[in-house]
């Protein structure tokens, strides 16, 4: 059993789904499909709303799929934006398998097609947990109106750290969110709460000071763990307050 074998594990934790799954959401919604290479199949999910301001591309965590991720994902259509959110490779009824690499351009080739076929006026993207390291990578590549990060952390291999300790090494998995922003200059927002057992308030901390965009908002949510930040009311002020303000420049 190899470190890699392990580390692997440890990142993505998918739930697959099967073909004929029929998803059920209280919001509207319309199944997508997309296919980022001839052999796989990733499944999307297209929240919509009237006259929408724009787009949303929403990146979830690293366990489960779009069974759990769907509904949380439908409540930011409140701020008006349709929002897309996608199952990664080997997650729900997505084919193929994770690696950081696919992560990255499979991202990337969605956004793609989805401005091609929506022509979004803005474009909001979004990332939790493990797909806030996916969101950077395509903000930084797409400059998009405002990145918005919940959870996220600065690099993975520290945060490996956190869960095998004394093993020193560099990640094969090159998840550094760092890397991505640090020179970006789009609006960019950080929520973390402050008793995160997943990722350390210390690391989005330290992901936010690193930056030296001047238009990065960290907002702390005193008392927040990993997946309960949207109980708080800060941070649905915080997002709408964020949304607003950058959507009308």
């Amino acid at each position: 059993m190899s470190l890699e074998w392990i580390l692997k594990k440890l990142i993505f934790r998918p739930v697959k789904l099967k073909a004929e799954h029929r998803f059920r959401f209280l919001h509207e919604f319309t199944e997508l499909t997309f296919h980022p290479h001839p052999n796989v199949a990733l499944s999307a999910i297209h929240f919509k709303v009237d006259n929408p301001e724009g787009l949303l591309l929403y990146f979830h965590g690293n366990k489960g799929n779009l069974d759990r991720w769907g509904p949380i994902a439908a409540e930011l259509t409140q701020f008006n934006y349709e929002v897309v959110a996608i199952d990664y490779r080997g997650y729900g009824k997505s084919t193929g398998e994770a690696s950081a690499a696919n992560l990255f351009t499979d991202a990337h080739y969605c956004y793609t097609k989805l401005i091609t076929s929506l022509n979004p006026k803005k474009v909001i993207v979004y990332g939790r947990s493990l797909g806030t390291c996916v969101a950077s990578c395509l903000a930084a590549q797409i400059n998009p109106t405002m990145l918005i990060l919940e959870t996220p952390f600065y690099d993975m291999s520290d945060l490996i750290a956190r869960y095998i300790p004394k093993v020193f090494y560099k990640s094969p998995f090159q998840l550094i969110s760092n890397q991505h922003l640090i020179n970006s200059k789009f609006p960019l927002l950080i929520i973390q709460g402050t008793k995160d057992r997943v990722v350390p308030f210390s690391h989005a901390k330290k992901l936010a000071e690193s930056l030296l965009n001047p238009h990065v908002k960290f907002v702390q949510i005193d008392g927040g763990k990993h997946n309960n930040l949207s109980t708080f009311a800060l941070y649905w002020d915080s997002l709408r307050q964020f949304i607003e303000v950058n959507g009308a420049k």
